[in-house]
């Protein structure tokens, strides 16, 4: 193995990471990873070292989920899991404002920095059901429009917009009681100290 093979598979275990979080099948993600491995060991020169080696791969790597996900959509039907969603009606009022107000979330471009954080919500995504997570992702990870969405998921507008709005939901309650809660009780007990 040459320098640059093993450096690219240095990756392997980040890339898989996505690709299970974007694919939820370990065979589609080894398969997306794989391509994406290959791709760039047959054109290194690709790689103008304008940013980092993971940041390169990633960018590979989104095209290749978007190829797996072209070849398996097909077998991926819309689960009664998936459809479900009255739950989320509880959470607003008749005027559309939430019934209870969500805690104060602080800075969150501070969070974001934090790799605790990321861990968060990679694990809140992960729990999303299958179609939400896929949509999710393609939306918000992979920066497909509407209309790609659509397309490969053969669902209409208003059906991709209800579902990105449930899984935004998920991730917001999984992220409530996962990550703010926790940084709200830990602020809480230094505050109390402080005194």
């Amino acid at each position: 193995m040459n320098d640059l093979a093993i450096d690219l598979d240095s990756h392997r275990v980040h890339l898989l990471r996505y690709a299970r979080l974007q694919l939820r099948n370990d065979a589609w993600a080894e398969d997306a990873v794989s391509d994406t491995l290959v791709a760039a060991l047959e054109k290194p020169q690709a790689f103008a070292g304008r940013s980092q080696v993971r940041t390169w791969l990633v960018g590979i790597l989104k095209h290749k989920v978007v190829d797996q996900l072209r070849r398996h959509t097909r077998e991926c039907a819309l689960t009664a899991e998936d459809a479900e969603g009255d739950e989320f009606d509880l959470l607003f009022k008749e005027d559309g404002h939430f019934r209870e107000l969500p805690a104060e979330w602080g800075d969150p471009q501070a969070a974001l920095r934090q790799d605790q954080f990321m861990a968060v919500i990679e694990a809140c995504t992960e729990k999303l059901p299958n179609q939400l997570g896929r949509v999710f992702l393609m939306r918000e990870w992979l920066e497909l429009d509407t209309d790609e969405i659509c397309k490969e998921l053969s669902v209409t507008p208003t059906n991709l917009w209800v579902m990105l709005h449930r899984a935004r939901l998920r991730l917001r309650e999984c992220l409530q009681l996962n990550w703010f809660a926790e940084a709200s009780a830990t602020a809480a007990t230094k505050k109390g100290t402080a005194r």
